[in-house]
């Protein structure tokens, strides 16, 4: 019995294995300054204000991409929030393994805490992996996935959601309740816009949403983000 049991592991970790594809292939990619031309994108991981606190690998230039799917879906977001007095802002959306590892191994160094006060002031670095808030692997790394905010045109600023982008900890759970009712209004706004359109949530981060139907569910892309 202990064989055969045996056997079955091995026999599920080797498909788990082939289950998941890498590709550098961005053919199926557009850029979102094209795709969706009303977002304003500042491409956090381009710049040293992430937490990380430097460029990050795979970022050659501070643009967005998508799947074609994500992209046509977002741009339904787009229009529809620019009939409510809103834009998109983008933060990140493709995100290449590459950058996925960087952030793995500057969560091993657990002497480089610089941006800490910033992140993750409320958490030793030693729990980032433990607690999900690093990975070895990322949704978006597939292609469909995005983090975004809202920017009110009435006030030309981005609409304040009580708790900052790639933020650890409870206050970016979209149900975090402990801010005022604006902030939570404008977490709903987002979220309730995306969901209309083809967009699942994440339980942890407000601003994080991936495509329901993502063209490639189990592929994780790892070509630069580069204009094509």
């Amino acid at each position: 019995m202990k064989k055969i049991l045996l056997a079955l592991v091995l026999v599920f970790a080797v498909s788990s294995c082939f289950a998941e594809e890498s590709s550098e292939d961005s053919s199926d990619f557009v850029m979102l300054s094209e795709a969706v031309p009303d977002a304003i994108l500042e491409i956090r991981y381009y710049s040293t204000y992430n937490f990380v606190g430097s460029r990050i690998n795979g970022y050659e230039q501070p643009v967005a991409m998508l799947t074609k799917e994500a992209a046509k879906a977002l741009k339904a977001v787009s229009d529809e929030l620019i009939t409510k007095g809103y834009r998109l802002k983008i933060y990140d959306a493709y995100r290449p393994q590459r950058a996925v590892t960087h952030f793995a191994d500057w969560a091993k160094d657990l002497d480089d805490t610089k941006m800490k006060k910033y992140f993750y002031p409320d958490l030793d670095k030693s729990v980032l992996f433990d607690q999900g808030y690093i990975d070895y692997k990322s949704g978006h790394s597939r292609g469909s996935t995005v983090d975004l905010t809202l920017f009110d045109m009435n006030t030309e600023k981005e609409a304040d959601m009580g708790g900052t982008f790639d933020f650890f900890g409870p206050l970016s759970h979209p149900d975090y309740k402990e801010i005022t009712e604006e902030q939570y209004n404008n977490r709903m706004i987002l979220r309730e816009v995306m969901l209309k359109h083809g967009f699942k949530p994440l339980a942890t981060e407000w601003w994080h949403f991936t495509l329901k139907d993502e063209p490639y569910p189990d592929t994780y892309f790892n070509f630069p983000v580069i204009s094509k």
